[in-house]
Parts: structure tokens; C-alpha cells; sequence
């Protein structure tokens, strides 16, 4: 007799987690969907990675779907979850959604925020603390938690001014364009909107858990769209995961960013990074 498996979820990375090197081992697995990523992004997304969020989010979609590739045939996960961008991979990664509509959304996805970023002065904050410690500072500012990322780190999202007024926290400022999963990001939702009602959604072959609610995606075209100003919640998706009985987490890569929060939010599981 078969030992049981370990009840098991992938997990897919969001935007920070680009490493050097991504596109050869990517076109090397997926090359059709390198092309398309390269032709909406009117260049080499990969190598402009780190130029800006248009870039880094259909390379990380791209790259986080080959390590799926890699790793679908040694592991059958019970349930998929992605940290913002990364919701989108796991969804078309569950076959919810096609690799090249997952891709178009993302591009456009990209674009539209980095449009947003860049009418706005606005940007992203590390705080040290749990989100019940960190909200009632929230609430008297003008800033929004974006990311409840594990009980000692969340995110705050906001105009820069108000960032700078929050400096006793001594939060670390993050390298991105905008402030992501806030109300400065309400100028892409209603394009995003258009890009989504274009996207055909078919049911997944395993439930993904979505970061608005924290539980199985029910209407991912709304819930897509409410993600760009909505707080990504991994410590609720996470727990989610473990009410459902996982015990055993794996990361697709690239990075390892959510294993650590994984390991960080949860005692009692085994939490690893593919490759």
C-alpha cells in the first residue's frame, strides 16, 4: 500500500521575486509564450525586468509558469494560491484561465499600473509589526495596508508625503514605481476591467484561493479587479490553506520569498522553494 502524500499547495511569487538568468530557462520550456510576452511588451520583457512593473510582471508570469512545468509531474497539490501577480499564474496554472490569456491580462495588468504609478506620487513601505498592531497608525494617516505579508511584516501603500510622515515606524521604503493595492491604483481598474470581460474563464482543475477574500476564487474577473486596490492577504490565504488541511507548501520560483512567509506565518508545516 501507498504511504499517503502530505496534502500539499503551490504556491506562485508576485513581483520583487526576478532573478538574472530567467529567460533561457524560460523559453526553453514555454518559447511560444516568450514570443508572446516579447511581442505585448514591444520588447524583451526579461531583460527589462527591472526597469519597471510593464516588464517585471509578464516575465515573472512567464518564468513562474515554466517552473510549474517542471514541477507539475512531481507533485498533485489539493489547492493553488499566488501573491498578487503571482494570483493570476496560479489560476492559469490550474487551468482556469489559458497560458496566453493569463499573459495577456498580465501585460495589461502591467501597463495600466505602471500608468497609474506614474500620474501618482506614490510608492510602498516594509513595517515591521503585525497588521492589528500596524492599523490603527493606518487609519489616523492617509496610507493603506497593501500587503498583510506574515504576523511580523506588513506593507503600506500611499502618496509619498504621507509615507514620509510615518518615518518614526521605521519602515524600509521598497524599489517600486507606485503605491500597488491602493486607492492610487483606481485609474487601471476600469481598463483592466475591459481586459478581463475579454479573458475566457473556465472552472479550475483545483481550487486557487484569492487574496481579496481569502478564500476559493468564486468570480475571478471581479475579484481580479478589486485586487489592484484591495490588500493582498496572505496570512488569511495562508491560514485558509492550512484549515483545508495542507501541511506541505512549495514554491514554484523564481526567488523563495513566500516559502520564508510561509515558514514565518506557520509552525506545524514543511515549506520549500522548487529547485
Amino acid at each position: 500500500m501507498n504511504a499517503p502524500t502530505t496534502p500539499t499547495a503551490v504556491l506562485f511569487p508576485g513581483q520583487g521575486s526576478q532573478q538574472p538568468g530567467m529567460r533561457e530557462p524560460t523559453e526553453a520550456a514555454l518559447p511560444a509564450l516568450v514570443e508572446l510576452a516579447d511581442e505585448l511588451c514591444g520588447d524583451d520583457a526579461f531583460a527589462r525586468a527591472d526597469e519597471g512593473t510593464r516588464f517585471q510582471q509578464p516575465a515573472l508570469y512567464c518564468a513562474a509558469l515554466a517552473a510549474w512545468e517542471s514541477l507539475r509531474a512531481e507533485v498533485e497539490p489539493v489547492a493553488l494560491a499566488g501573491h498578487s501577480l503571482g494570483e493570476i499564474t496560479a489560476l492559469a496554472a490550474a487551468g482556469s484561465l489559458s497560458h496566453e490569456d493569463g499573459l495577456r491580462l498580465v501585460a495589461a495588468r502591467g501597463r495600466l499600473m505602471q500608468e497609474a504609478a506614474d500620474v501618482s506620487d506614490g510608492g510602498m513601505m516594509a513595517v515591521r509589526g503585525s497588521r492589528a498592531e500596524v492599523e490603527p497608525r493606518v487609519r489616523e494617516s492617509g496610507v493603506a495596508l497593501a500587503n498583510d505579508n506574515s504576523p511580523r511584516q506588513v506593507v503600506l501603500a500611499g502618496a509619498s508625503a504621507d509615507l514620509d510622515a510615518l518615518e518614526d515606524m521605521r519602515g524600509k521604503r521598497l524599489p517600486v514605481a507606485g503605491a500597488f493595492h491602493s486607492p492610487l491604483m483606481r485609474p487601471a481598474v476600469e481598463g483592466f476591467r475591459a481586459e478581463l470581460a475579454r479573458a475566457e474563464f473556465r472552472e479550475p482543475t483545483v481550487p486557487v484561493i484569492s487574496c481579496v477574500s481569502a478564500r476559493p476564487f468564486e468570480d475571478p474577473r471581479q475579484e481580479l479587479a478589486a485586487a489592484l486596490t484591495s490588500p493582498v492577504r496572505w496570512v488569511d490565504v495562508l491560514g485558509t490553506l492550512h484549515e483545508r488541511g495542507v501541511r506541505r507548501f512549495v514554491e514554484t520560483g523564481p526567488g523563495s520569498v513566500l516559502t520564508g512567509l510561509v515558514r514565518k506565518t506557520l509552525g506545524d508545516v514543511e515549506a520549500q522553494t522548487h529547485g
